[in-house]
Formats: structure tokens, sequence, C-alpha cells
């Protein structure tokens, strides 16, 4: 059994052993997601299939793959948690990771918003569309609904490429100042356009594209 003082000098299978329970399930899917961790925690319920024979009575009941993704979700949590109690904008790093444990791995593009407050701490993280592999439609009309609803101040947008390329496309651009002249109408402003693609999380603020 790890002591606390221990988690960060573990394995890999020693964590995964944590979570899962027995090592030797552990052991079996790292080696399934070829040592990549980061294959395994962002793998989908559909991979599990594929990591089915890490799975039986004897190693411990549950989907593994579900497991994995619970720990995921709880990690966006806290730090949407955090988030929520303070400038989200001096945390850079922290909203990145947050997106790429919300959006990292999706086999369908979907389109996220962040709806924020007068301080810019985090209201809601909302899912507003959901696409197909390669493109996601998006209405400007049901994302100002979506703002004025939760009674934002301010908004950071995001969607995946499930291409694993983070540039953004013409139509990226454009959907970006069409949803920002539309919520300047209502007075809220558009502080961020995000494009997770694997581990990389490309801004549009950051490439003076806003």
């Amino acid at each position: 059994m790890l002591l606390r003082h221990e988690v960060t000098q573990a394995s890999d299978v020693e964590l995964l052993t944590v979570i899962l329970g027995k090592r030797r399930a552990a052991e079996t899917l790292l080696k399934k997601a070829g040592s990549s961790l980061y294959a395994l925690f962002f793998a989908m319920p559909q991979d599990s299939a594929e990591m089915s024979c890490a799975q039986d009575s004897s190693a411990y009941a549950g989907d593994p793959i579900v497991k994995l993704q619970a720990a995921r979700e709880l990690a966006a949590r806290a730090i949407a948690e955090d988030l929520g109690g303070r400038d989200c904008l001096s945390s850079p790093r922290a909203m990145r990771d947050l997106l790429k444990l919300k959006l990292a791995g999706l086999p369908h593009e979907v389109f996220v918003c962040l709806q924020l407050d007068a301080q810019h701490r985090v209201i809601a993280f909302e899912e507003l569309f959901r696409g197909t592999l390669t493109q996601t439609s998006v209405y400007p009309r049901e994302v100002v609904k979506a703002a004025l609803r939760a009674n934002a101040a301010a908004v950071i947008f995001a969607h995946n490429h499930p291409s694993g390329v983070a540039e953004p496309s013409h139509a990226d651009e454009i959907l970006t100042r069409s949803l920002k002249s539309a919520l300047a109408l209502v007075d809220v402003q558009v502080l961020d356009h995000f494009i997770v693609a694997g581990t990389r999380v490309m801004s549009f603020a950051e490439r003076g594209l806003l």
C-alpha cells in the first residue's frame, strides 16, 4: 500500500493499481496502451473492448476505462472549482489543463463555453454543440442565449480537433469573429477561443486572432 508521501515517487503501474484495485489489471492495461499514460487516460469507452483481456472477475469489478475516465472527470471538476474562485486569466496553465481533460481524446468535435463573471471567475462549463469527426455546427443565437442564461460578463470558447492538428481553420476564425460581434451586442466580452488537439492547446488571443 502506498503512503501519502510516496505517491509522487510511485511508478505508473503503482498509481494505476491504486485506481483500479489490482496490479495485474494495471500492468495489462498499460501494456495494451503501449506504455502511454496519455493513450490510456484518454481512452474512450468504446476502446475498452480492445482492452477486455485486462477485465475479469479475478481482477476487479467494473470497466477499467470508465474508472480512468471517472478519475479524469474528477480532476477536471477540481480544476473548474478552483477557477471558480479566482480570475481564470491569472491561471493559464490550469485553464489549459482543464480543457485537455475535458476535450482531448474525444472522437468527435465539441464546442464548449466557459461562462465567466465580471471578475473572470468560472460560473459554468457548458458543452453547447456536438458534431462529427471533422466539424461542428455552431449557432451564434444559441451561444448568446446561453451567456444571458448564465448572466455571464465574459466567455471563453474552446473546441477540439480530433485530427490532432491544433491550427485554426479559416472557418474557425470567421466563427470566432461572428460570435464576438453577436456577444458584444449584449455586453458580453469574448476573452479567448482555444483549440485542443491531443496534448496541444492553441489560443486565439495569443495568436492575435481576437
